[in-house]
């Protein structure tokens, strides 16, 4: 029985990506895959999970006050459900990783939109930046999170056929939809953000979808990616990407990146799915 998603083949394509605090520039190719045409709605996750997380209740609603690590837990259950192979191998936080080589809630002041998380110890080196295999010969992916005496950690198998999290290339690919502009259309007409919402969040479908056919790609809430934002200076913190009910018009835009711990859960950040 196939889940009650809508999925969008998303064509292969070359992204370039940037980032404002750092004024970094860098171009992925992303191949083809497949990404939900909007973010798992409540009734959908509790179908799943048994769970209602959210603080505005509605079934068609996005689920929200998920963090990165239920958006996982979800995907590796919806995966389960459906026969197919989980993406996500997730480590308890006192686990041992097998043997490998190595080489080189919602406020004025959203949780996500400041604050790094500074730790004693480094964060940084417990993640891969690919080129690592584990005792199976399996090839570590780039963010695979080693696990810590107190934090857990995760692998991610890219040959699953599951469901996962978008990375943030392709969610900003697919996003852009082909254009090139900070928008993939007027904003009232695409999204809804704090100069429209009413500052609550909505149901999708109310606002115009990109050319590809999904829709609140920017606005509404907030989608989590694969992506750690910044190892060397944020630890863990995890990829944010799209905008939110209520910020203000310029965070909805295709190449803002925010970030936030993902263990938080805060009421206008949800993810959707992709696969392929």
């Amino acid at each position: 029985m196939e889940p009650n998603l809508d999925l969008i083949t998303v064509p292969a394509g070359s992204i370039a990506l940037s980032d404002r605090r750092t004024s970094r520039r860098w171009t992925v190719e992303v191949a083809a895959f497949r990404l939900a045409a909007a973010p798992v709605n409540q009734a959908l996750y509790a179908e799943v999970t048994g769970e209602r997380p959210s603080n505005t209740r509605g079934d068609l609603l996005p689920v929200e006050g998920v963090s990165w690590w239920d958006a996982l837990q979800f995907c590796n259950a919806l995966s389960a459900r459906e026969g197919r192979t989980p993406a996500y191998r997730l480590l308890p936080a006192d686990s041992s990783l097998p043997a490998h080589s190595s080489s080189p809630a919602h406020s004025s002041s959203p949780a996500h939109s400041s604050s790094p998380a500074h730790s004693s110890r480094p964060a940084h080196g417990r993640f891969s930046a690919g080129g690592r295999v584990d005792n199976e010969g399996r090839l570590l992916a780039d963010g695979d999170l080693l696990p810590s005496d107190d934090e857990p950690g995760v692998l991610w198998d890219r040959s699953a056929d599951g469901y996962r999290l978008p990375t943030e290339a392709e969610w900003e690919h697919a996003c852009r939809a082909g254009t090139t502009e900070a928008r993939y259309g007027p904003l009232d007409e695409i999204a809804w953000y704090r100069g429209n919402s009413g500052e609550r969040i909505h149901e999708p479908g109310g606002k115009l979808p990109n050319a590809w056919g999904l829709h609140d790609m920017l606005g509404n809430a907030w989608d989590w990616c694969w992506d750690v934002y910044d190892a060397e200076v944020y630890g863990t913190y995890r990829v944010l990407r799209g905008g939110g009910w209520f910020d203000e018009q310029w965070s909805c835009r295709a190449s803002v990146r925010r970030r936030s711990h993902p263990s938080l859960r805060i009421d206008d950040v949800s993810f959707r799915v992709a696969r392929g």
